[in-house]
């Protein structure tokens, strides 16, 4: 390459290299902008997605402000690590919320948030996500039907230990209409979750905070 041609490509170059300074600095500055923003629309998101399964519980603070992540093996519903944010008032743990994902559904995974309070009674349950059959396992979603809505209040002792299960199985909860798996699969999975908080709500509590 002559030198002529040398000196007529550093100009060309020269502007791309300042372009794409530009460029990243840009990039750069809208990043460090948004960023707060939206991590503070994702904790608003996500204390809003916990707050309909503490029915009749009071609180302080954020929802998900004390966190554990229990590695499996576990003993929760499904294989996967499970979230659990604990609830204070007043400096006093009140209530537990698990985010479960036991995957015996039709359709495979369901992941379920659980809130117990300390007391051992169900504060609610929701579904946060699911792939069962639109029109009959749906209807474990509360904007489709209010089945799931039974279980805020129950214990273990209501319905007594062999009733937790579905009306087919002999048990005292009632099964969506061609979807009994479903169903069986999210009683199971509130049942052991239930079963897990009685014989280690003390752990809970005291567990390490993973939350920051």
């Amino acid at each position: 390459m002559t030198e002529a041609a040398q000196r007529s490509i550093w100009p060309g170059a020269t502007i791309l290299a300042i372009l794409a300074a530009v460029c990243s600095a840009l990039v750069a500055l809208t990043h460090a902008v948004t960023a707060p923003r939206i991590a503070a629309n994702e904790q608003a998101w996500l204390e809003r997605s916990l707050e309909p399964v503490l029915q009749g519980v009071a609180y302080d603070g954020a929802l998900s402000e004390s966190t554990i992540v229990l590695e499996p093996p576990h003993g929760l519903p499904g294989p996967d690590p499970v979230t659990i944010y604990r609830v204070y008032a007043g400096g006093e743990p009140v209530a537990a919320l698990f985010v479960v994902a036991p995957r015996d559904g039709y359709a495979g995974t369901i992941r379920l948030l659980i809130g117990v309070a300390k007391t051992g009674k169900l504060t609610g349950v929701r579904v946060l996500s699911h792939r069962e059959t639109p029109g009959l396992g749906d209807q474990i979603e509360v904007s489709k039907s209010d089945w799931i809505l039974d279980f805020t209040g129950r214990s273990l002792g209501d319905p007594p230990g062999p009733a937790w299960s579905i009306r087919g199985d002999g048990g005292a909860f009632d099964q969506m209409t061609g979807a009994s798996i479903t169903s069986r699969s999210v009683v199971k999975a509130v049942r052991d979750t239930l079963l897990y908080f009685d014989e280690n709500r003390e752990h809970v509590f005291a567990g390490e905070d993973d939350s920051e």
